[in-house]
Protein backbone atom coordinates (compact mmCIF):
# COMPACT_ATOMS: atom_id res chain seq x y z
CA UNK A 1 0.00 0.00 0.00
CA UNK A 2 1.31 3.65 -0.85
CA UNK A 3 2.13 5.19 2.05
CA UNK A 4 2.94 9.13 1.96
CA UNK A 5 4.35 12.04 4.41
CA UNK A 6 2.86 15.33 3.32
CA UNK A 7 4.54 18.05 5.23
CA UNK A 8 2.48 21.58 5.03
CA UNK A 9 3.59 24.62 5.84
CA UNK A 10 0.16 25.65 7.14
CA UNK A 11 -2.78 22.87 7.60
CA UNK A 12 -6.44 23.91 8.29
CA UNK A 13 -7.70 21.07 10.53
CA UNK A 14 -11.15 20.42 12.06
CA UNK A 15 -12.73 22.73 14.76
CA UNK A 16 -9.93 25.32 14.00
CA UNK A 17 -10.38 28.75 13.67
CA UNK A 18 -7.13 29.48 11.78
CA UNK A 19 -5.12 27.40 10.17
CA UNK A 20 -2.10 25.69 12.16
CA UNK A 21 1.15 26.37 10.51
CA UNK A 22 3.99 23.22 10.01
CA UNK A 23 1.59 19.77 10.29
CA UNK A 24 2.77 16.45 8.99
CA UNK A 25 0.03 14.22 7.21
CA UNK A 26 0.47 10.63 7.13
CA UNK A 27 -1.66 8.80 4.08
CA UNK A 28 -1.81 5.25 3.27
CA UNK A 29 -3.72 4.05 -0.01
CA UNK A 30 -6.73 6.65 0.56
CA UNK A 31 -6.68 7.47 4.19
CA UNK A 32 -5.19 10.04 6.30
CA UNK A 33 -3.63 7.58 8.93
CA UNK A 34 -1.77 10.48 10.53
CA UNK A 35 -2.38 14.51 11.65
CA UNK A 36 0.89 16.18 13.96
CA UNK A 37 1.65 20.01 14.21
CA UNK A 38 4.95 20.28 14.71
CA UNK A 39 7.21 22.30 17.53
CA UNK A 40 6.99 25.92 17.00
CA UNK A 41 9.25 26.29 14.33
CA UNK A 42 7.93 23.08 12.47
CA UNK A 43 10.87 20.99 13.36
CA UNK A 44 10.88 18.49 16.00
CA UNK A 45 14.09 18.92 18.58
CA UNK A 46 15.24 15.74 17.83
CA UNK A 47 15.90 15.41 14.36
CA UNK A 48 14.85 17.05 10.68
CA UNK A 49 16.01 13.43 9.31
CA UNK A 50 12.47 12.58 10.84
CA UNK A 51 11.01 14.67 7.80
CA UNK A 52 13.43 14.08 5.24
CA UNK A 53 11.46 11.85 3.17
CA UNK A 54 8.04 13.97 3.61
CA UNK A 55 6.67 15.95 0.63
CA UNK A 56 6.97 20.06 1.27
CA UNK A 57 3.64 22.07 0.60
CA UNK A 58 4.10 25.57 0.34
CA UNK A 59 1.46 27.64 1.28
CA UNK A 60 -2.35 26.51 2.80
CA UNK A 61 -3.55 22.98 2.49
CA UNK A 62 -6.85 22.58 2.99
CA UNK A 63 -8.91 19.12 2.93
CA UNK A 64 -10.76 18.04 -0.37
CA UNK A 65 -13.73 20.63 -1.31
CA UNK A 66 -17.70 19.91 -2.16
CA UNK A 67 -19.65 21.09 -5.31
CA UNK A 68 -22.38 20.18 -3.80
CA UNK A 69 -24.94 21.06 -6.71
CA UNK A 70 -23.56 20.62 -11.24
CA UNK A 71 -25.37 20.17 -14.29
CA UNK A 72 -22.63 19.85 -16.36
CA UNK A 73 -23.92 20.40 -19.94
CA UNK A 74 -24.63 24.25 -18.67
CA UNK A 75 -20.77 24.61 -18.57
CA UNK A 76 -21.39 25.09 -22.39
CA UNK A 77 -23.42 28.01 -21.98
CA UNK A 78 -20.54 30.53 -19.74
CA UNK A 79 -20.24 33.64 -21.36
CA UNK A 80 -22.78 32.99 -24.21
CA UNK A 81 -26.11 33.87 -22.73
CA UNK A 82 -25.57 37.64 -22.19
CA UNK A 83 -26.86 39.28 -24.82
CA UNK A 84 -29.54 41.71 -24.13
CA UNK A 85 -31.97 41.86 -21.03
CA UNK A 86 -34.00 38.36 -19.93
CA UNK A 87 -34.31 36.68 -16.46
CA UNK A 88 -33.98 32.65 -15.51
CA UNK A 89 -36.86 31.87 -17.91
CA UNK A 90 -35.07 33.33 -21.26
CA UNK A 91 -31.58 31.78 -20.27
CA UNK A 92 -33.38 28.26 -20.05
CA UNK A 93 -34.51 28.66 -23.53
CA UNK A 94 -30.87 28.69 -24.20
CA UNK A 95 -30.11 25.71 -21.52
CA UNK A 96 -32.88 23.61 -23.09
CA UNK A 97 -30.67 24.45 -26.62
CA UNK A 98 -27.97 22.73 -25.98
CA UNK A 99 -29.72 19.85 -23.87
CA UNK A 100 -31.49 18.73 -27.02
CA UNK A 101 -27.75 18.55 -28.44
CA UNK A 102 -25.97 16.40 -26.65
CA UNK A 103 -26.06 12.41 -26.29
CA UNK A 104 -23.90 9.57 -24.31
CA UNK A 105 -20.74 10.33 -26.16
CA UNK A 106 -20.85 14.25 -26.53
CA UNK A 107 -22.13 14.45 -22.89
CA UNK A 108 -19.03 12.14 -21.81
CA UNK A 109 -16.18 14.50 -23.35
CA UNK A 110 -18.07 17.35 -22.21
CA UNK A 111 -18.31 16.39 -18.30
CA UNK A 112 -15.04 14.72 -18.16
CA UNK A 113 -13.50 18.02 -18.98
CA UNK A 114 -15.73 20.27 -16.71
CA UNK A 115 -15.27 17.87 -13.79
CA UNK A 116 -11.33 18.02 -14.69
CA UNK A 117 -11.72 22.19 -14.78
CA UNK A 118 -13.47 21.39 -10.92
CA UNK A 119 -10.11 19.48 -10.00
CA UNK A 120 -8.11 22.00 -10.80
CA UNK A 121 -10.06 24.33 -8.25
CA UNK A 122 -9.41 21.84 -5.38
CA UNK A 123 -13.26 20.22 -5.98
CA UNK A 124 -12.54 16.48 -4.80
CA UNK A 125 -16.05 15.41 -5.18
CA UNK A 126 -19.25 16.94 -7.31
CA UNK A 127 -22.97 16.30 -6.98
CA UNK A 128 -24.26 16.19 -10.38
CA UNK A 129 -27.95 16.88 -10.72
CA UNK A 130 -29.13 14.59 -13.42
CA UNK A 131 -32.16 15.28 -15.24
CA UNK A 132 -30.61 14.68 -19.02
CA UNK A 133 -31.98 10.82 -18.95
CA UNK A 134 -33.35 9.68 -22.27
CA UNK A 135 -32.67 10.96 -26.21
CA UNK A 136 -34.60 13.13 -28.40
CA UNK A 137 -38.23 13.18 -27.90
CA UNK A 138 -37.81 10.90 -25.21
CA UNK A 139 -36.85 7.90 -26.33
CA UNK A 140 -34.86 5.75 -24.27
CA UNK A 141 -31.00 4.35 -25.03
CA UNK A 142 -30.66 0.74 -25.13
CA UNK A 143 -29.18 0.95 -21.98
CA UNK A 144 -31.73 3.52 -20.29
CA UNK A 145 -29.32 4.86 -17.87
CA UNK A 146 -26.53 5.62 -20.90
CA UNK A 147 -26.50 9.11 -20.27
CA UNK A 148 -25.80 8.64 -16.19
CA UNK A 149 -22.80 6.23 -16.75
CA UNK A 150 -21.67 8.73 -19.01
CA UNK A 151 -21.22 11.10 -16.46
CA UNK A 152 -19.78 8.23 -13.59
CA UNK A 153 -17.21 7.25 -16.51
CA UNK A 154 -17.02 11.42 -17.22
CA UNK A 155 -15.82 11.52 -13.26
CA UNK A 156 -13.38 8.61 -12.73
CA UNK A 157 -11.85 9.75 -15.97
CA UNK A 158 -11.03 13.30 -14.22
CA UNK A 159 -9.74 11.60 -11.04
CA UNK A 160 -12.96 13.15 -8.58
CA UNK A 161 -15.57 11.57 -6.70
CA UNK A 162 -19.36 11.62 -8.08
CA UNK A 163 -22.75 11.31 -6.45
CA UNK A 164 -24.94 11.18 -8.91
CA UNK A 165 -28.44 12.60 -8.11
CA UNK A 166 -30.62 11.11 -10.55
CA UNK A 167 -33.16 13.45 -10.74
CA UNK A 168 -36.94 12.85 -11.05
CA UNK A 169 -38.68 15.48 -13.49
CA UNK A 170 -42.26 14.98 -14.80
CA UNK A 171 -43.73 18.17 -15.31
CA UNK A 172 -43.17 21.46 -17.19
CA UNK A 173 -45.20 23.01 -14.52
CA UNK A 174 -46.76 23.23 -10.88
CA UNK A 175 -50.00 22.46 -12.28
CA UNK A 176 -49.41 19.51 -14.20
CA UNK A 177 -48.87 20.48 -17.92
CA UNK A 178 -46.73 17.86 -19.76
CA UNK A 179 -42.85 18.28 -20.84
CA UNK A 180 -42.43 19.20 -24.27
CA UNK A 181 -39.90 19.84 -26.48
CA UNK A 182 -36.03 19.04 -25.23
CA UNK A 183 -37.62 18.31 -21.53
CA UNK A 184 -38.96 15.14 -22.71
CA UNK A 185 -35.50 13.93 -22.22
CA UNK A 186 -35.94 14.50 -19.08
CA UNK A 187 -39.32 12.77 -18.15
CA UNK A 188 -40.01 8.65 -17.35
CA UNK A 189 -43.47 9.31 -17.08
CA UNK A 190 -43.97 8.79 -13.19
CA UNK A 191 -42.53 8.34 -10.56
CA UNK A 192 -42.36 4.30 -10.05
CA UNK A 193 -40.77 4.54 -13.72
CA UNK A 194 -38.01 6.87 -12.38
CA UNK A 195 -37.62 4.40 -9.54
CA UNK A 196 -37.32 1.49 -11.64
CA UNK A 197 -34.54 3.09 -14.16
CA UNK A 198 -32.76 3.90 -11.69
CA UNK A 199 -32.57 0.34 -9.44
CA UNK A 200 -31.52 -1.01 -12.83
CA UNK A 201 -28.80 0.85 -12.46
CA UNK A 202 -25.62 0.43 -10.05
CA UNK A 203 -22.51 3.00 -10.97
CA UNK A 204 -19.08 1.56 -11.91
CA UNK A 205 -16.40 2.32 -9.68
CA UNK A 206 -15.65 3.16 -5.76
CA UNK A 207 -15.72 6.70 -7.03
CA UNK A 208 -19.05 7.08 -7.68
CA UNK A 209 -22.96 6.38 -5.58
CA UNK A 210 -26.55 7.44 -6.52
CA UNK A 211 -28.63 9.80 -4.83
CA UNK A 212 -31.80 11.22 -5.84
CA UNK A 213 -33.53 14.10 -6.58
CA UNK A 214 -36.70 15.81 -7.22
CA UNK A 215 -35.70 18.68 -9.82
CA UNK A 216 -38.65 21.06 -8.17
CA UNK A 217 -41.67 21.23 -7.34
CA UNK A 218 -42.89 22.21 -10.86
CA UNK A 219 -41.61 18.92 -12.41
CA UNK A 220 -43.05 16.55 -9.79
CA UNK A 221 -46.63 16.37 -8.77
CA UNK A 222 -47.16 16.54 -5.65
CA UNK A 223 -48.86 13.05 -5.16
CA UNK A 224 -45.53 11.68 -6.19
CA UNK A 225 -42.97 13.16 -4.04
CA UNK A 226 -43.29 10.62 -1.60
CA UNK A 227 -42.26 7.99 -4.13
CA UNK A 228 -38.95 9.52 -4.88
CA UNK A 229 -38.21 10.78 -1.01
CA UNK A 230 -39.11 6.98 -0.19
CA UNK A 231 -36.49 5.60 -2.99
CA UNK A 232 -33.98 7.40 -0.82
CA UNK A 233 -34.81 6.73 2.77
CA UNK A 234 -34.99 2.66 1.75
CA UNK A 235 -31.08 3.24 0.32
CA UNK A 236 -30.02 5.87 3.07
CA UNK A 237 -29.28 7.78 -0.17
CA UNK A 238 -29.24 11.53 -0.21
CA UNK A 239 -31.80 13.64 -1.90
CA UNK A 240 -31.71 16.82 -3.10
CA UNK A 241 -34.02 19.35 -4.65
CA UNK A 242 -34.37 22.72 -6.10
CA UNK A 243 -36.48 24.88 -3.92
CA UNK A 244 -37.60 28.70 -4.16
CA UNK A 245 -35.07 29.83 -6.67
CA UNK A 246 -37.29 32.11 -8.23
CA UNK A 247 -40.85 34.25 -6.09
CA UNK A 248 -42.48 32.71 -9.60
CA UNK A 249 -42.34 29.13 -8.78
CA UNK A 250 -43.74 30.39 -5.06
CA UNK A 251 -46.35 31.82 -6.33
CA UNK A 252 -47.46 29.16 -8.55
CA UNK A 253 -47.26 26.78 -5.28
CA UNK A 254 -49.49 28.77 -3.86
CA UNK A 255 -52.49 28.93 -6.13
CA UNK A 256 -51.78 25.22 -7.43
CA UNK A 257 -51.66 23.97 -3.40
CA UNK A 258 -52.31 26.75 -1.51
CA UNK A 259 -48.88 26.92 0.53
CA UNK A 260 -44.92 27.39 -0.38
CA UNK A 261 -42.80 24.84 -1.81
CA UNK A 262 -41.63 23.87 1.42
CA UNK A 263 -44.22 23.27 3.23
CA UNK A 264 -45.40 21.06 0.01
CA UNK A 265 -42.40 19.19 0.63
CA UNK A 266 -42.69 18.92 4.16
CA UNK A 267 -46.20 17.59 3.89
CA UNK A 268 -44.80 14.77 1.43
CA UNK A 269 -41.96 14.00 3.85
CA UNK A 270 -39.11 15.28 1.70
CA UNK A 271 -37.87 17.40 4.27
CA UNK A 272 -34.98 15.85 6.71
CA UNK A 273 -31.49 15.13 7.48
CA UNK A 274 -30.57 13.22 4.48
CA UNK A 275 -32.15 15.87 2.54
CA UNK A 276 -31.16 19.13 0.97
CA UNK A 277 -32.41 21.97 -0.69
CA UNK A 278 -30.89 23.66 -3.47
CA UNK A 279 -30.93 27.50 -3.62
CA UNK A 280 -34.03 28.35 -1.08
CA UNK A 281 -33.30 31.70 -2.47
CA UNK A 282 -37.04 33.07 -1.28
CA UNK A 283 -38.18 31.44 2.00
CA UNK A 284 -40.61 32.70 4.29
CA UNK A 285 -39.28 32.99 7.66
CA UNK A 286 -42.41 29.53 8.43
CA UNK A 287 -40.03 28.00 5.92
CA UNK A 288 -36.36 28.84 7.09
CA UNK A 289 -38.45 27.22 10.35
CA UNK A 290 -39.62 23.87 8.63
CA UNK A 291 -35.86 23.74 7.06
CA UNK A 292 -34.29 23.78 10.54
CA UNK A 293 -36.23 22.19 12.57
CA UNK A 294 -36.32 19.60 9.96
CA UNK A 295 -32.11 19.74 9.83
CA UNK A 296 -32.91 19.75 6.31
CA UNK A 297 -29.27 21.54 4.64
CA UNK A 298 -29.34 23.88 1.98
CA UNK A 299 -27.18 24.17 -0.92
CA UNK A 300 -26.58 27.98 -1.62
CA UNK A 301 -24.91 28.56 -5.47
CA UNK A 302 -24.11 32.68 -5.02
CA UNK A 303 -22.35 32.84 -8.39
CA UNK A 304 -25.14 31.67 -10.19
CA UNK A 305 -27.93 33.16 -8.37
CA UNK A 306 -26.70 36.15 -8.81
CA UNK A 307 -25.81 35.11 -12.93
CA UNK A 308 -29.58 34.12 -13.46
CA UNK A 309 -30.90 37.71 -11.36
CA UNK A 310 -32.65 34.88 -8.99
CA UNK A 311 -31.89 37.27 -5.92
CA UNK A 312 -29.87 36.85 -2.21
CA UNK A 313 -30.80 34.25 0.57
CA UNK A 314 -31.34 34.19 3.87
CA UNK A 315 -27.85 32.48 4.71
CA UNK A 316 -27.18 33.96 7.99
CA UNK A 317 -30.65 33.79 8.83
CA UNK A 318 -30.46 29.85 8.08
CA UNK A 319 -27.11 29.29 9.30
CA UNK A 320 -28.95 30.49 12.80
CA UNK A 321 -31.67 27.90 12.46
CA UNK A 322 -29.65 25.15 12.34
CA UNK A 323 -29.58 24.15 8.74
CA UNK A 324 -26.17 22.92 7.06
CA UNK A 325 -25.06 25.52 4.73
CA UNK A 326 -23.27 24.07 1.75
CA UNK A 327 -21.99 25.41 -2.13
CA UNK A 328 -22.41 24.36 -5.35
CA UNK A 329 -21.25 25.93 -8.25
CA UNK A 330 -24.81 24.71 -10.62
CA UNK A 331 -24.47 26.53 -13.72
CA UNK A 332 -20.80 27.04 -13.66
CA UNK A 333 -20.71 30.80 -14.30
CA UNK A 334 -17.81 30.08 -12.83
CA UNK A 335 -16.28 27.15 -11.26
CA UNK A 336 -14.47 28.76 -8.39
CA UNK A 337 -15.04 27.75 -4.85
CA UNK A 338 -13.41 30.40 -3.02
CA UNK A 339 -15.49 32.67 -5.04
CA UNK A 340 -18.65 30.92 -4.16
CA UNK A 341 -18.04 30.57 -0.59
CA UNK A 342 -16.73 34.29 0.24
CA UNK A 343 -20.22 35.68 -1.80
CA UNK A 344 -22.04 34.08 0.78
CA UNK A 345 -20.43 36.12 3.05
CA UNK A 346 -20.27 39.27 1.02
CA UNK A 347 -23.58 39.12 -0.40
CA UNK A 348 -25.15 39.08 2.88
CA UNK A 349 -23.35 42.53 3.21
CA UNK A 350 -25.45 44.06 0.02
CA UNK A 351 -28.68 41.72 1.64
CA UNK A 352 -28.33 43.19 5.10
CA UNK A 353 -25.52 46.45 4.88
CA UNK A 354 -23.36 45.10 7.71
CA UNK A 355 -19.95 43.60 7.38
CA UNK A 356 -19.10 40.17 9.97
CA UNK A 357 -21.82 37.03 9.09
CA UNK A 358 -19.67 34.25 8.68
CA UNK A 359 -16.36 33.08 10.39
CA UNK A 360 -13.51 31.96 7.71
CA UNK A 361 -13.84 28.20 9.30
CA UNK A 362 -17.20 28.48 8.62
CA UNK A 363 -16.92 29.36 4.96
CA UNK A 364 -14.47 26.25 4.72
CA UNK A 365 -16.86 24.00 6.13
CA UNK A 366 -19.77 25.22 3.82
CA UNK A 367 -16.93 24.68 1.19
CA UNK A 368 -15.45 21.18 2.28
CA UNK A 369 -17.11 19.05 4.87
CA UNK A 370 -20.79 19.94 5.26
CA UNK A 371 -20.45 19.49 0.95
CA UNK A 372 -19.19 16.04 1.25
CA UNK A 373 -22.19 15.25 4.24
CA UNK A 374 -24.85 16.38 1.76
CA UNK A 375 -23.56 14.26 -0.85
CA UNK A 376 -23.28 11.13 1.18
CA UNK A 377 -19.55 11.26 1.67
CA UNK A 378 -19.07 11.91 5.63
CA UNK A 379 -15.53 10.36 5.68
CA UNK A 380 -14.42 13.48 3.82
CA UNK A 381 -13.88 16.94 3.63
CA UNK A 382 -11.48 17.16 7.08
CA UNK A 383 -8.19 16.49 7.42
CA UNK A 384 -7.85 14.16 10.15
CA UNK A 385 -7.11 10.41 11.17
CA UNK A 386 -9.60 8.17 9.00
CA UNK A 387 -11.19 10.46 6.77
CA UNK A 388 -10.00 9.90 2.86
CA UNK A 389 -7.19 11.46 2.19
CA UNK A 390 -7.72 14.82 0.24
CA UNK A 391 -5.46 17.34 -0.10
CA UNK A 392 -5.95 20.59 -1.66
CA UNK A 393 -2.87 23.42 -1.23
CA UNK A 394 -3.21 27.04 -2.16
CA UNK A 395 -0.65 29.34 -2.85
CA UNK A 396 0.37 32.17 -0.63
CA UNK A 397 3.18 33.99 -2.44
CA UNK A 398 0.77 34.97 -5.88
CA UNK A 399 -0.18 38.51 -6.51
CA UNK A 400 -3.93 38.02 -5.31
CA UNK A 401 -2.07 36.01 -1.42
CA UNK A 402 1.33 37.78 -1.40
CA UNK A 403 0.42 39.23 2.34
CA UNK A 404 -2.37 37.64 3.10
CA UNK A 405 -2.82 36.03 6.44
CA UNK A 406 -3.92 32.05 5.67
CA UNK A 407 -7.38 32.23 6.75
CA UNK A 408 -7.69 35.29 4.40
CA UNK A 409 -7.60 32.94 1.40
CA UNK A 410 -11.28 33.16 1.41
CA UNK A 411 -11.50 36.30 0.47
CA UNK A 412 -8.42 36.69 -1.95
CA UNK A 413 -7.59 33.50 -3.50
CA UNK A 414 -8.76 32.32 -7.03
CA UNK A 415 -8.89 28.76 -8.25
CA UNK A 416 -5.82 30.31 -10.17
CA UNK A 417 -3.80 29.73 -6.76
CA UNK A 418 -4.35 26.06 -6.36
CA UNK A 419 -0.66 24.39 -7.06
CA UNK A 420 -1.53 20.76 -6.21
CA UNK A 421 -4.91 18.68 -5.33
CA UNK A 422 -4.66 15.17 -3.92
CA UNK A 423 -7.68 13.00 -4.42
CA UNK A 424 -7.66 9.58 -2.01
CA UNK A 425 -4.38 9.87 -1.97
CA UNK A 426 -3.18 10.51 -5.26
CA UNK A 427 -1.63 13.34 -7.04
CA UNK A 428 -4.37 14.93 -9.15
CA UNK A 429 -3.47 18.47 -9.67
CA UNK A 430 0.23 19.20 -9.68
CA UNK A 431 1.71 22.94 -9.84
CA UNK A 432 -1.56 23.96 -10.96
CA UNK A 433 -1.67 21.78 -14.21
CA UNK A 434 -3.99 18.54 -14.53
CA UNK A 435 -2.38 15.43 -14.50
CA UNK A 436 -4.28 13.38 -17.04
CA UNK A 437 -6.79 16.07 -18.71
CA UNK A 438 -5.94 19.13 -21.07
CA UNK A 439 -8.27 20.94 -19.09
CA UNK A 440 -8.79 24.15 -21.31
CA UNK A 441 -8.58 22.28 -24.66
CA UNK A 442 -10.66 19.45 -23.67
CA UNK A 443 -13.63 22.37 -22.97
CA UNK A 444 -12.86 24.09 -26.20
CA UNK A 445 -13.73 20.89 -28.64
CA UNK A 446 -16.54 19.40 -26.19
CA UNK A 447 -18.22 23.20 -26.04
CA UNK A 448 -17.48 23.60 -30.15
CA UNK A 449 -19.55 20.34 -30.32
CA UNK A 450 -22.56 21.20 -28.57
CA UNK A 451 -23.28 25.00 -29.59
CA UNK A 452 -22.60 24.23 -33.25
CA UNK A 453 -25.26 25.05 -35.07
Amino acid sequence: MTATRWLAEYAWLPGEAEPTPDVLVETVHDRITGVTPLTPGGRPDAGVEVLADAVRLPGLTLPGLANAHSHAFHRALRGRTHAGRGDFWSWRDQMYAVAGRLHPDSYLTLARAVYAEMALAGITCVGEFHYLHHGPGGSRYADPNAMGAALVEAAAQAGIRLTLLDTCYLTASVDGRPLVGPQQRFGDGDALRWAERLDAFTPDGGHARLGAAIHSVRAVPAAQLATVANWAHRRDAPLHVHLSEQPAENDACRAVHGCTPTRLLAEHGVLGRATTAVHATHPTSADVGLLGDSRTGVCLCPTTERELADGIGPARRMADAGIPLSLGSDSHAVIDPFEEARAVELDERLRTRRRGHFTPAELLTAASSAGHAALGWTDAGRIAVGDRADLVTVRLDSVRTAGVTPAGVWFAASTADVAQVVVDGQVLVRDGRHVRVDVAQELVTAITEVTRA
